[in-house]
């Protein structure tokens, strides 16, 4: 039961703010699951699976967690309330703040990235085409990235996707695409696709551990998924164009990855994507679509904040939200190669607490939603919600280090699951 010192959460949306329809939500996650990152990751699982093992691994890890998100997503759209807001029914009042300090943290640093990663492209892409060195534009280039994400913030989230992602921006992205597949397809098949197909691992990686790599993508939407699905007509229409939508950008881009690696081997993918013919036109388009990215990073950090403290809108909010990334961005390209890395694995650490607190939230789908929609008090601690996902991350910690050929998210997230679902919760 709540005790003395529950409260309410934020108030969900009113119906008359619900106008993304299936199409909407389709476009906005096929967008955001398009990116070089994506790409990258997909290139790293061979060689040391085998092609074959490489594509199971693809479809089964995006079939999972395209999966689990669409479910984020159908509670999303029936509660009408935000990530944020659903991590606070879920765990209490105050412990609901937790994890959503630690998500703001996050997408602070996952939209730094993003600005870098965007840097990084035009660099490459002043480099191919004008031949020049553009080493020394970095400081100036994500100071214009950044400015840009800063004038976008300022503007409306349902409008920019259904005026532009789902009109301009999805035919062009998936223009590039599928261009793309048809160069390094074409140039598999002029090397022999079965010489391809029927390689062998070097062993370096297990299937599961590639699972658990194609699971990670669509898992770090976790936090940020019922953002936008609240604001779907329909729950069928959130959580189908939610998984559709990120399902077939996560196997493309992967899958996408792995044959760039096998025909433009290199540690630095957008020279792959270079030298392939009419790369730079298509490169330059996935570069543009890094934009949404860090809008969707920025747009969900200034609605989590919303649960800490009032006083501003959304959109002074997501401004705030986005000068710090760029101050982030700047003092990233100052450090070390080793240094960044330090911090990138803390983001990764941070992303992986989301796992298993999904699981949680997952496992108590029904409750959450009847607390919503009867905005019921809270509990200032649900502590069984927050024995569950501790364990479920330490799970996640040991897998890692222990057993890591058999994955860490999958077992972190069955086993939170699990757990949440057994214990006893504190609500009538």
């Amino acid at each position: 039961m709540a005790d003395a010192h529950s409260s309410t959460f934020t108030a969900a949306i009113t119906a008359n703010e619900r106008v993304f329809g299936f199409r909407d939500q389709a476009a906005l996650w096929f967008s955001l699951g398009v990116g070089l990152l994506v790409m990258q990751t997909g290139a790293s699982l061979m060689p040391g699976l085998s092609p074959k093992l490489a594509f199971v691994a693809i479809l089964l890890g995006s079939a999972i967690g395209a999966g689990v998100l669409a479910l984020v997503a159908r509670l999303g759209q029936e509660t009408g309330l935000s990530s944020a807001a659903l991590m606070t029914v879920a765990f209490g009042s105050k412990l609901g703040r937790l994890p959503i300090v630690a998500n703001v943290v996050q997408l602070l640093g996952w939209a730094a990235f993003e600005i870098i990663i965007m840097r990084d492209g035009s660099l490459a892409l002043i480099k191919q085409s004008t031949g020049l060195e553009g080493s020394a534009l970095a400081y100036e280039l994500t100071l214009i990235w950044g400015i840009i994400l800063v004038l976008l913030m300022m503007g409306s989230m349902t409008s920019l996707v259904r005026r532009f992602l789902s009109r301009i921006g999805l035919p062009l992205v998936i223009a590039s695409l599928a261009w793309l597949s048809y160069v390094f397809v074409s140039a598999t098949l002029t090397k022999g696709w079965a010489d391809f197909w029927n390689q062998t691992g070097t062993g370096e990686m297990g299937f599961w551990s590639g699972v658990d790599l194609v699971i990670a993508m669509p898992v770090s939407w976790l936090p940020l998924v019922a953002d936008y699905a609240r604001f779907g007509r329909s729950k069928g229409g959130a959580s189908n164009g939610t998984f559709i939508g990120y399902g077939i950008a996560n196997i493309w881009c992967y899958a996408l990855g792995a044959l760039i690696a096998f025909n433009q081997p290199s540690d630095d993918l957008v020279t792959g994507l270079l030298l392939a013919q009419g790369g730079l036109i298509a490169l330059t388009l996935i570069v543009l679509d890094e934009l949404d990215n860090a809008y969707g990073d920025l747009h969900s950090g200034a609605v989590s904040t919303e649960s800490l403290f009032g006083g501003f809108g959304i959109g002074q909010r997501g401004v705030v939200m986005a000068l710090l990334s760029i101050v982030l961005a700047l003092v990233l390209t100052t450090l070390s190669e080793t240094t960044s890395q330090l911090i990138t694995q803390f983001l990764t650490v941070l992303s992986s607490i989301f796992v298993p607190l999904f699981g949680v939230i997952l496992a108590r789908y029904r409750l959450i939603r009847a607390a919503a929609l009867s905005n019921r008090p809270l509990a200032s601690i649900e502590w069984t919600a927050l024995i569950s996902w501790l364990i479920g991350v330490v799970i996640y910690q040991l897998a890692v280090f222990t057993y890591p050929d058999w994955g860490s998210a999958l077992p972190s997230l069955i086993i939170s699951f699990a757990l949440a679902k057994l214990m006893p919760t504190q609500r009538a």
